[in-house]
């Protein structure tokens, strides 16, 4: 499998803008050949808390229809990442289209508490299976907290993917913390984060990828764009410009 995680800036709040980006990203990324693509935690508008209210959208929200549309022609895996309207409030989600089959959606479960104020924890894991491999999303915060990824190795998890938006200090907390547990539960571990302002904050891209074994394959800048990609049948990694 060659899954892409797509190391991006995003228009802060602009989603019809941030759509039109994401299919080029995909159209790079289907050229390649990919098998699968994602993108940073809330990619469709930015990482931005205090407009999410605002911004939240509904799981059938026909803007993101093209996506199935890309999906179906190519064959590809595609999560992209936004704020979803629920009973409850809001909640930090990726909208995953897979080739001629229902919308899913994964919304965090694990909130840092900065985010508490802004949105509501989602509460069931999703797994994909796609091209002879299993993969377990989990965004930004629960990517760090121990048993979340022991939950995805559970889940029989080959290839655990990272939705990310992180600052410097968030991305040398993850380069501590994939390898690890790469190791520990024998799965690649693969990690987009986007480029450029989020929040308060600039993010610190670095996308990059661990071997089953713990290695660093290849990463990204600090703040280029940038298509990160696994084959996980040769377990190298490719770095493309955006």
């Amino acid at each position: 499998m060659k899954l892409v995680a797509a190391q991006i800036s995003s228009y802060q709040g602009k989603i019809e803008e941030n759509i039109a980006k994401h299919i080029a990203v995909i159209e790079q990324a289907v050229s390649y050949g990919a098998d699968g693509i994602f993108f940073p935690e809330l990619s469709l508008t930015a990482y931005e808390p205090l407009l999410a209210e605002g911004l939240a959208i509904q799981v059938d929200d026909p803007r993101l229809e093209v996506f199935q549309q890309l999906s179906d022609r190519s064959g590809i895996l595609i999560a992209v990442g936004a704020p979803l309207r629920v009973e409850r409030g809001v909640q930090i989600a990726m909208f995953f289209f897979q080739p001629k089959s229902e919308r899913i959606v994964y919304a965090k479960q694990l909130l840092h508490a900065d985010e508490q104020p802004f949105f509501s924890p989602g509460s069931t894991q999703q797994v994909f299976t796609h091209a002879n491999e299993v993969l377990v999303p989990a965004i930004c915060y629960e990517s760090l907290q121990p048993g979340h990824a022991q939950q995805a190795s559970e889940a029989g998890s080959t290839i655990y993917f990272t939705s990310v938006a992180k600052s410097s200090r968030g991305v040398a907390a993850a380069y501590s913390h994939y390898p690890q547990i790469a190791r520990q539960y024998g799965m690649a571990v693969v990690m987009a984060n986007c480029v450029g302002p989020a929040d308060n904050y600039i993010a610190s891209g670095r996308s990059g990828i661990w071997s089953r074994e713990g290695n660093l394959v290849t990463q990204a800048g600090e703040c280029e764009e940038a298509l990160v990609i696994y084959n996980s049948l040769t377990g190298e990694g490719t770095l493309l410009s955006i």
